[in-house]
Formats: structure tokens, sequence, C-alpha cells
């Protein structure tokens, strides 16, 4: 009778223990978030680090000496082409510009009195009545004013051109940097630059590439122009877009790399001449990626490596070939299969085999 009660108990225990172990394994499994691996057309990008230089940069020099009178600028200013910048006393130009044209009018009364005694000698001449010799003299020196008047045009114009320099204008619309010199100084031709004048309005970023990238680039360019994107460390939400202007005609032997340029219109002015920025330049598409979200790889001693969700809930762990990451996706040439779950959150709590526990975004 005792034994009969005894496995009666053992029963029952037995039987209350069973929902107890299920509870337990539900409880065990880890709580995970997946993605699926999919196919999907991803860009082919190639990057790398730039300097932004201004499209046209001019050194406003003086190319005549003497005192400047005023600055038409102030440090930083936005300036057009033609706008006046410097101006320097114009007073011994004008006076040399008169003199000019007095020495004009002079040259052009003697040539035109010359011109009249030639064509007189040579009607005396016909009829007899002068001497070859005179006749002759009289032409040469009329033709000896007529020189002498078109080198006092030269000196006008040259004179009317000094005057001119005396205005210092902008060339080309940009921004005004820093001032070298104050009103009241005296300049030299050439010498001394007064102010610089940049171009930022577009600007251009040069950058190098591997020499191994030389071909995937033109290839790509002969289908069309490429596109370059590029930002600055600290403002990565502003990326500024462009076009490859430039691809150098010669490798550099000493470092490996070819030289490119972009031009970037820079219409929010977020680029600036002398900047060091990211550079990135899409040189076609890979239409059939195998792709992973970026957050579901891991390190591993023998190389990236996932972790797939089974389809009895248990955790798997894969090593895969990464080609490439582009942005938040891991493009892999193998190791996972497209439609298949990877875990991209909670992988430090798996293990091979370990039951998972899907989480719903």
């Amino acid at each position: 009778m005792k034994t009969i009660v005894v496995c009666a108990v053992g029963l029952l225990v037995l039987a209350s223990c069973r929902p107890v172990a299920k509870m337990d394994a539900k409880k065990s499994a880890a709580p995970v978030r997946v993605a699926a691996a999919v196919r999907q057309a991803v860009p082919l990008e190639l990057r790398t680090f730039g300097t932004v230089q201004a499209l046209q940069s001019v050194e406003i020099r003086a190319q005549v000496g003497g005192p400047i009178t005023q600055l038409h600028f102030q440090e930083g200013q936005e300036v057009q082409a033609g706008d006046l910048l410097v101006s320097i006393d114009a007073r011994p130009m004008e006076a040399a510009l008169k003199l000019a044209e007095a020495n004009l009018a002079r040259d052009r009364a003697l040539q035109a009195d010359a011109a009249r005694e030639s064509a007189r000698q040579e009607a005396l001449l016909k009829k007899g009545l002068a001497a070859q010799d005179a006749a002759e003299h009289a032409h040469t020196q009329a033709e000896a004013l007529a020189a002498t008047v078109t080198a006092d045009e030269s000196a006008v114009a040259t004179a009317q051109l000094n005057l001119e320099y005396c205005s210092i204008r902008s060339p080309l619309a940009g921004r005004v940097g820093e001032r070298r010199v104050d009103a009241g100084n005296l300049v030299k031709v050439n010498e001394q630059v007064l102010v610089t004048v940049n171009q930022i309005q577009p600007v251009e970023i040069t950058f190098t590439l591997p020499q191994q990238e030389l071909a995937r680039v033109l290839a790509a360019q002969a289908q069309g122009p490429l596109e370059v994107s590029a930002f600055a460390a600290e403002r990565p939400d502003l990326v500024n877009r462009g076009t490859l202007t430039f691809v150098d005609n010669a490798v550099d032997a000493a470092t490996g790399t070819i030289r490119l340029k972009g031009r970037f219109e820079n219409a929010k002015r977020t680029l600036w001449p002398g900047q060091f920025v990211s550079v990135v330049l899409r040189v076609g598409l890979d239409a059939n990626a195998l792709t992973i979200q970026a957050a579901a790889v891991l390190p591993g001693q023998k190389g990236p490596l996932v972790f797939v969700v089974k389809a009895d809930q248990t955790a798997d762990a894969r090593f895969i070939k990464l080609i490439r990451t582009y942005e938040q996706l891991a493009i892999v040439g193998g190791g996972v299969a497209e439609g298949e779950l990877v875990v991209v959150d909670g992988q430090q709590r798996l293990s091979l085999g370990a039951p998972v526990s899907i989480v719903k975004p």
C-alpha cells in the first residue's frame, strides 16, 4: 500500500514539473532584432579625402606706383566683377595724359603742314618748277611726322591706361580677404599684394585616389558625368554634390596616386577654400548586390561573422565574405542566403545553437 502511494506522489510531482521546464526554456531565449538579407541596387563608391579650393583666386597688385588715397572695401566683403577696390593718387597720371595729348596735337599740326608741303613740291616737280631732291625731302618730312603722330597716339593710350590703373577694380565676383595695406601707404608697381579675392561660388575640391582605381574611374567617366559628394567631418549631414571635372594626365610616381578635381556650386556656402573634407566618388551601380544591415556584422578570429536565426528559432553563427559597406548596409559575397534572418541587435547574448526570441521593431 505504501508503494502505491509513493508512486502516485512521484507521478504527481513529475507532472507538475513539466510546464515549469517549458516556461524556463522560453524565458532563457535571448531577445533579438532581425532583418532579412536582401538583394538590391547599391551604388559603387570610392571614398577619400580632399581639399577645397577657390575656383579662381586673384592677388590684387598695383600696376602704377603712388600713394593710396582710399580703400573701397571691407575685409570679408562680397564684391562683383568691376567693383572699385583701391584708389591711387591719379594726379601724376592725369598730368602725363595732358602732356601726351598736347604732344599729339602739336605733331598732328606739323604733320598736316608737312603733308601739304609734300603735295605742293610734288605738283611743282611735275611742272618742272621744283628740284627732285626738294620734293623727296618734303615727302620724307611728311612721313617722319606721320610716324611721330602714331607714336604720340600710343603715348596717349598708355597715359590713359595708367590713369585707369589708378582705380583698381575686382576682376571677378568673390569674397575679399584680409587687406595688406592702408590708405596713405605708398605702393610700387607689382611689388606688394594689396588684397586677395577668392571666388567661392562655385568651388573646386582636389583629391587623390590610388592608381589601381584609375581604370574604373575612366571607364565610368566614359559612360557620362560622375557625381562627387563632399562633407566636412564635423557636419556629415551637410552633403554637397558636384561633378568630376578633371583627371590628371599622370600618376604621381612618389605616392602612386592620381589627382582629380570636382566642381561644386556651393549654393549654401558650406565649403570654404582650404577646408579638409571627406569625398565620395560614385563610379557605378551594383544592381543585384546581396546586402545585410551593417550592424549585424561582428569581428571574429577567422573574419567577420553574423548570427542567423534558423527555422527552429535558434542562432547559427556564420562567417561571411564582406565585400564592402555602403552607408548602413554591408555587401556580402557569401555566408548568408537571400531571405535569411540576420540578427542586427542582441548578438552579444548569443552563442551557437542558443534559442532566440525575435523582437518586432
